[in-house]
């Protein structure tokens, strides 16, 4: 592996085009667009305050940068650099913006979701939407970016609205069996919708694109409910994970469950591999002992080396015993994410927070578990192939693969704490984002990628 050299950065907004050509960061209010292979800067933008979020039209042609706390958008223009756009939502304010899937229109949320205003560049027309709800995740588009989805609330009841992106009309409009919706989400075939309610009622509703109730899923009642929800690629599977530190797989032809994996805080079955990360102690050399240690030696575990270890069952994994008298407690399946060929689904449990749990799909069953010496803050599988990039706030990068696992120091001055990463479009790199920098770790190629996961072979 290679790194690139570090450069500045604020709120971790830093994301690759979708095309995989740019690199878009920001710093405060400026807006640096770099080149994604060279990492030399093509254009630089300044906005007029601090910019609080970013996002690449589809066609990865313009970038939108939301100032929230001024309630305005600016649009910049990668072919044509002296073009830009400012949108301004007044008094209503703003809390989410973001493109539709053309690339030519804006949805900005005003202030208390009282409405969402759809801009268009083309025309500089103006459309409304009433009635968004304020939830985790209210609007969805399909992949093919012909419909968009939007969770509602009117007369204290949920509804879901169905619009066609192409004219902005209400297609169809349903209220939804729940409580208090939570979430709602295209399958990726875009043939099915999934809405959930909130973490109080576990209940999770299927509908057709012509608004039909397909299925209902309860898996118990009287306590917490749906935590997290994820589609597989191939839209084939479901995953729901709950408060009762499950993950339970519908099936997308009777909407059943077909299989459900708990989380154990001891691993007994010789089939599953443990990886434990253990500290690697540097050999000392007498006489180059500094005192008092460098800022970098004497900082947390990040600044050591570290490798991974397969332990020898029965593993007993580190528990976090949640606070009784606090609200959102640390249990549950806190995350998930199906990898881009299907095979292989990941979790975390957070009530396990240094342990990410790898399950074979094909097999249905538990394949490994990775156990880090810090908690996890976030994984993400490459794009391309069944890898997967962990991070854990320290100053390394954590890779699996079927072939085995391997951990990774980022070099450099200091302690680069990597909170999150973000994979290019074709698998060859990785983004790596701390507080106040970001770097690129070029990966190499499938055979050299094959050798370093081969030094690990030994532990298999």
């Amino acid at each position: 592996m290679n790194f690139s050299e570090v450069f500045k950065l604020s709120s971790l907004l830093c994301k690759f085009s979708p095309d995989g050509k740019y690199l878009a960061s920001c710093v405060q209010y400026r807006l640096v667009v770099r080149d994604a292979s060279t990492l030399q800067i093509c254009q630089l933008y300044a906005c007029l305050d601090q910019i609080q979020h970013i996002e690449w039209s589809a066609d990865s042609l313009f970038i939108l940068c939301a100032l929230y706390k001024r309630g305005l958008v600016q649009v910049w223009s990668l072919e044509q650099p002296e073009w830009h756009c400012k949108i301004d939502e007044g008094s209503a304010g703003l809390v989410a913006s973001c493109w539709s899937p053309d690339g030519r229109h804006i949805l900005n949320t005003t202030e208390f979701h009282l409405r969402i205003t759809v801009w268009s560049l083309c025309t500089k027309s103006v459309s409304y939407i009433k009635y968004p709800k304020a939830c985790q995740q209210g609007i969805t588009f399909t992949r093919d970016g012909r419909y968009l989805a939007l969770a509602e609330r009117r007369d204290c009841k949920d509804y879901v609205s169905i619009l066609v992106c192409s004219d902005w009309q209400l297609l169809r409009h349903f209220d939804t069996d729940t409580q208090d919706l939570a979430g709602i989400e295209w399958a990726p075939n875009g043939c099915v919708l999934a809405a959930w309610d909130s973490c109080l009622e576990y209940k999770i509703l299927l509908y057709s694109l012509d608004g039909r109730l397909l299925s209902t899923f309860c898996a118990y009642e009287w306590s917490l409910g749906i935590k997290s929800v994820a589609w597989s690629p191939s839209s084939q599977f479901l995953a729901v994970g709950s408060y009762d530190g499950k993950v339970r797989i519908l099936n997308h032809v009777t909407w059943k469950m077909i299989t459900e994996f708990g989380h154990p805080a001891t691993i007994n079955n010789p089939k599953i591999v443990v990886y434990k990360e253990a500290e690697k102690s540097p050999p000392l050399v007498l006489g180059r002992l500094a005192f008092p240690p460098p800022r970098a030696a004497a900082g947390p575990l990040s600044s050591t080396e570290s490798e991974y270890e397969v332990a020898s069952v029965p593993v007993s994994l580190q528990t976090l015993k949640p606070a009784a008298d606090r609200a959102n407690p640390r249990i549950g399946i806190g995350a998930l994410a199906f990898s881009p060929d299907n095979c292989f689904l990941a979790t975390r449990s957070d009530s396990v927070p240094t342990a990410v749990w790898i399950w074979d799909i094909q097999k249905l069953r538990l394949l490994a578990v990775l156990e880090q010496l810090s908690a996890v803050r976030c994984f993400q599988w490459d794009p391309r192939q069944a890898r997967l990039a962990i991070c854990t706030g320290g100053g390394k990068v954590y890779l699996w693969s079927p072939a085995g696992c391997v951990s990774v120091q980022v070099p450099g001055e200091g302690d680069f704490q990597v909170l999150s990463v973000c994979w290019h479009l074709s698998g060859d790199s990785l983004a790596l984002l701390s507080k106040d920098h970001f770097c690129l770790c070029f990966l190499e190629t499938e055979q050299g990628v094959g050798t370093a996961f081969g030094q690990r072979g030994d532990h298999m």
